[in-house]
């Protein structure tokens, strides 16, 4: 039978973009997404949709891609079928804007791979670029009771086991662990994949399957945040630039020193 792969990913405003468009709306505490600048998939997550194709490349598997969140730009979120994915689940309401934290999104998605019935293996990236929590995937192991190994950049199936070489500070170690398990990669993988001319025409004919809170049985008093977020805001830069002269480089190389001890950081 094909190993059955779920791919979990998230889409996010680029982080490329102009520091210059990046706006909060302080009432309700959230990023206003630019208006024109369309959004990404999250760049590990390309990480995670490339190591799952790269185990479907050397053996019979099947890869599903799932995402939740109020809205999706389809173009952008239909980027791993174009890579070679075979299903897109997306689970899209109301309910699932971005003032849910961690776990209620760990929930959603777990909810999702139930109601899939289930993966041999799940795949995230190591963390979104949009929050860095990199809580999602562990919540969702522990929620579906799976083996978690982090760090991966090289995954690969060796019968009922998956095999990660996993990241540590002074190389990698292999770790084995049973399936069905949840893997999370970083970019020391490799550089995903680009869609293909076949893969991109493949994928516009593609429908993604869209489930709501209530396909998937969920209340909104069963999606009460457990982290209240208090402020969001852009730091504000205070910092002040002082040119240190003098007429010649020892001069300007004293009234440093002088300055940097008047500030007693020397």
């Amino acid at each position: 039978m094909p190993v059955k792969i779920g791919v979990l990913a998230k889409q996010v405003i680029d982080p490329e973009m102009p520091a210059a468009a990046f706006q909060i709306d302080s009432s309700v505490k959230q990023v206003v997404p630019p208006a024109n600048i369309p959004p990404v998939v999250n760049g590990f997550d390309e990480n995670a949709v490339e190591a799952a194709l790269q185990i479907k490349d050397s053996q019979e598997a099947t890869v599903t891609v799932i995402s939740a969140g109020s809205s999706f730009a389809l173009d952008v979120m239909k980027k791993p079928l174009s890579m070679g994915a075979d299903e897109l689940v997306l689970l899209q309401d109301d309910l699932f804007n971005n003032t849910i934290d961690s776990f209620q999104t760990a929930f959603l998605l777990s909810e999702a791979i139930k109601k899939l019935g289930g993966f041999d293996l799940i795949i995230c990236g190591r963390q979104a670029s949009d929050w860095d929590n990199a809580q999602v995937p562990l919540g969702v192991a522990e929620l579906l009771g799976l083996a978690c190994v982090s760090l991966g950049k090289k995954v690969s199936i060796d019968g009922d086991k998956v095999v990660v070489e996993r990241l540590i500070p002074d190389g990698f170690e292999v770790v084995h662990a049973p399936m069905p398990s949840l893997v999370t990669v970083s970019n020391e993988l490799g550089q995903p994949r680009y869609p293909t001319l076949r893969g991109i025409m493949a994928a516009t004919r593609k429908l993604p399957t869209i489930w709501a809170s209530n396909d998937l049985g969920i209340s909104p008093d069963m999606l009460e945040p457990r982290v209240t977020l208090h402020d969001l805001f852009i730091p504000e830069r205070d910092q002040v630039c002082e040119m240190i002269e003098g007429d010649n480089e020892e001069e300007a190389a004293r009234n440093l020193a002088q300055k940097l001890r008047e500030a007693k950081l020397i």
